[in-house]
Order: structure tokens, then C-alpha cells, then sequence
């Protein structure tokens, strides 16, 4: 009996990955957009970093992938474990958050009273 049958977890953990670095880059893109419109210069210093991280990310999904099946083939119960797009993920999401920190302090009016 195999632990393993091709076309099932792999797979979907894969277009899961894909879904959520789409959705991660269209929301540094739409950061990079309304963002331009406080600091053009800010906005890109945080969102190209952003993207090439979201990039990686897809990028990692994919390597993933093929490393996990590739592992699961030649042994049923192997575990395969790894860090780095969940890492790159988080990043990428923390760097959005700042990056909506900053465009909410600078348009902030009560902020725009004190200076």
C-alpha cells in the first residue's frame, strides 16, 4: 500500500502558494499605486523590494513543488519541510503593512497639525 498517489497534495499546495503570491503582488501593486501619490520615491523603495520578494516567492513555490514529489516518489512517507516562501510571504506581507503604516501617517491630519 503507497502513503503517496501523484495528482493529489503536491498539486494543490502548489496553486495555493500561486494564488496567494498573485494576490500578495497585486496588493503591492495597488500599494505602489496610491502610495505614489504621497512619495513616489517611497513608494518604489518599498514596493520593488516587495515584489522581487513575492517574485521569489513564486519562484520557491515551484522548486517546492518539484523537490516535494520528487522526494514523495522515491519514498511514500518522506516529509519535506522548508522555510523560506513562507518566509518570503511573511516579509512581503509585513512589508505592505508597513508600507500602508507609513501612507496612513502621512496623510494623517492630525499628524499634518502637530509639524
Amino acid at each position: 500500500m503507497r502513503i503517496f498517489e501523484s495528482g493529489l497534495q503536491p498539486e494543490r499546495t502548489l496553486l495555493a502558494w500561486r494564488r496567494t503570491c498573485l494576490v500578495l503582488a497585486l496588493g503591492v501593486a495597488v500599494s505602489i499605486r496610491y502610495g505614489a501619490i504621497a512619495d513616489p520615491l517611497l513608494a518604489l523603495l518599498i514596493g520593488v523590494p516587495a515584489l522581487a520578494l513575492v517574485g521569489g516567492a513564486y519562484a520557491l513555490t515551484s522548486i517546492r513543488y518539484r523537490r516535494a514529489t520528487r522526494a514523495l516518489v522515491n519514498d511514500p512517507t518522506a516529509a519535506v519541510s522548508g522555510g523560506r516562501a513562507v518566509a518570503a510571504v511573511t516579509l512581503t506581507a509585513l512589508l505592505i503593512g508597513l508600507a500602508a503604516l507609513v501612507f496612513v501617517v502621512s496623510q494623517s491630519s492630525v499628524l499634518a497639525g502637530w509639524l
